[in-house]
């Protein structure tokens, strides 16, 4: 259901499986600007080390399923989200450490998307980031299984928060709900071509498949660090012009909405600069949001 810029085919359910060479990784964090690569390969091993925590798989093990979440989670990426959710919240004045819940949480929702999206059901993938999916690994009905425990964990996680817990996940349910990450699936998996000819309707479809949780991302970070619902939005507006953005680079590189990538490249750079506005009013705390947008804008 969510988007990483990995290798996994994108083959709508039922099409023809066919063997397609690995797209580029989109956003690869050896291209960032050498502060923003420390700091996102400082999250990385943040993240990974919490979420390895997290998802220690019990003994016995049936099924094998706390296995199969480990997997789905700690597999390769880039740790975008999670990263964006820290740079938000010491945006806010919110310390690091507040903030892994929320963190962890969309980093688990993220990865259950990519467990559904790769079912038969759905896009119907045998690889991403050069691993077998879940579902190859475990077995369909474990893939399912683990998607659905990793949502749960990821909700779970928010009830960390005290008395911000409840904002938390009202933000996150909404997010990933009917009205956007859902829809944008459900857009993607039954749009015909000419849905989507022009760039408001692809971008209809980012800002819900992709958008939404980089949106949820920077609004999770803001509640964690106590910041007041008027941060949430213009953080979440943060997230959701660079959520777009990136989409719109995720489709350039796998050769997707050939015929506006022109156009996308025009509101690649008018996304990123709203995004860069928020993040500079913030004064010198935006600077890690400020960076993330730039170097987005920079792959127009």
């Amino acid at each position: 259901m969510g988007t990483d810029g990995t290798d996994g085919r994108n083959t709508k359910a039922g099409a023809p499986r066919t063997t397609t060479p690995a797209a580029t990784v989109t956003l690869a964090p050896d291209t960032a600007p050498p502060a923003l690569h420390a700091f996102l390969d400082e999250v990385r091993q943040l993240i990974d080390g919490e979420l390895d925590r997290r998802l220690a798989p019990p003994v016995p093990d049936p099924g094998r399923l706390g296995e199969a979440m480990h997997y789905a989670a700690l597999g390769p990426g880039k740790r975008l989200r999670p990263a964006i959710a820290l740079a938000a919240a010491e945006a806010c004045g919110g310390a690091r450490a507040a903030a892994l819940p929320v963190a962890a949480a969309i980093e688990m929702l993220h990865a259950y998307t990519l467990v559904h999206d790769d079912l038969p059901a759905m896009d119907d993938d045998d690889e991403r980031r050069g691993r077998p999916t879940v579902h190859i690994a475990f077995g369909e009905a474990i893939a399912i299984l683990a998607g659905d425990g990793l949502l749960t964990a990821a909700f779970g996680a928010l009830a960390e928060l005290g008395p911000r817990a409840a904002d938390a996940v009202a933000v996150l349910a909404r997010r990933s709900g009917l009205r956007e990450l859902l829809a944008g699936q459900a857009i993607d998996l039954t749009a015909a071509p000419s849905d989507l000819r022009d760039i408001a309707a692809v971008e209809r479809l980012h800002a819900a498949k992709t958008g939404a949780l980089f949106d949820a991302a920077a609004e999770l970070g803001a509640i964690a660090a106590g910041a007041p619902p008027e941060m949430w939005a213009r953080l979440g507006r943060y997230g959701m012009a660079i959520g777009i953005a990136f989409q719109h680079a995720d489709d350039r590189d796998d050769a997707e909405q050939v015929a506006l990538a022109a156009t996308a490249a025009e509101r690649m750079r008018a996304l990123c600069g709203e995004a860069r506005d928020i993040a500079r009013g913030l004064g010198p705390r935006g600077a890690l949001l400020d960076a993330i947008a730039a170097w987005i804008a920079a792959r127009a």
